[in-house]
């Protein structure tokens, strides 16, 4: 099985950016199950049911989210579409699920989305020991597969979270950054890890934003509002090749269009 998950899209250029180029990449790398990160789609914060419903006909099987997951008030219309989750370590009674099965190829494959606590300013549940109780269950379940899209700001979090959930999940990858890295590799127990995607949107941008507008508040310190560049798109992603009979990583291919 090839699951191919995709970085962050920011603004309605990402989305455009997305229509235009998975199918083609579904086709040439004979993907089974696509996920997608839009936290970021909704003029770079938030998302919207309209977008969201595009991404979902677009050929994306499930949405993660982000920091970002309450920035469009729209979401809490169709915050309980199966197809959707936000992170799980959100306090409980919060709505919303922060993870689901999906049956693929004759295989349940469990996505569980994940906020990191390091320079996040978002008070959450410790996403390390949530993550444990949530693959207990999904196992119990009967889940193949396992996940993970870890949204988090922090190098050092991801990593720590990649070796402590070493030979517990399939595969584990970082958002939030909008960089990819380019560190991809199958930990010692088997598991497949990325410390980020990457994002698709605006190239010529400060991680999807106007340049103008980063620098005045870099430069200045003065407040200044956030705006999504315009101009040529990149979309970054990553492919998980998984093994039909153990169910295991074989190999992680980067995308970078």
């Amino acid at each position: 099985m090839n699951i191919l998950v995709i970085g962050d899209l920011v603004g309605d250029s990402g989305l455009k950016k997305l229509s235009q180029e998975i199918e083609k990449i579904k086709k040439e790398n004979n993907i089974d199950f696509t996920i997608v990160n839009g936290e970021n789609v909704a003029d770079g914060m938030g998302i919207i049911k309209k977008q969201f419903d595009e991404i979902i006909k677009s050929g994306a099987d499930v949405v993660t989210m982000g920091n970002h997951t309450w920035g469009k008030k729209d979401i809490f219309t169709f915050i309980d579409d199966p197809k959707l989750i936000r992170p799980a370590n959100y306090p409980v009674g919060v709505c919303g699920k922060g993870y689901n099965i999906y049956n693929c190829k004759d295989r349940k494959v469990a996505v569980i989305n994940l906020i990191g606590r390091t320079d996040m300013n978002v008070l959450t549940e410790n996403p390390f020991l949530t993550c444990k109780k949530i693959i207990k269950s999904v196992k119990e379940k009967g889940a193949d597969i396992i996940i993970v899209d870890f949204h988090a700001e922090a190098t050092a979090e991801k990593i720590a979270m990649g070796y402590y959930l070493d030979g517990d999940v399939t595969a584990i990858y970082g958002t939030h950054t909008h960089v990819q890295t380019a560190d991809e590799k199958i930990l010692e127990k088997g598991t497949g890890y990325i410390t980020d995607v990457g994002m698709t949107g605006p190239k010529n941008s400060v991680i999807g934003m106007e340049i103008e507008a980063s620098l005045k508040r870099f430069v200045t310190t003065l407040p200044e509002k956030y705006r999504v560049a315009k101009g040529e798109c990149i979309l970054n992603g990553c492919i998980f090749e998984i093994n039909d009979e153990n169910c295991k990583v074989n190999a992680i291919k980067r995308i970078n269009l």
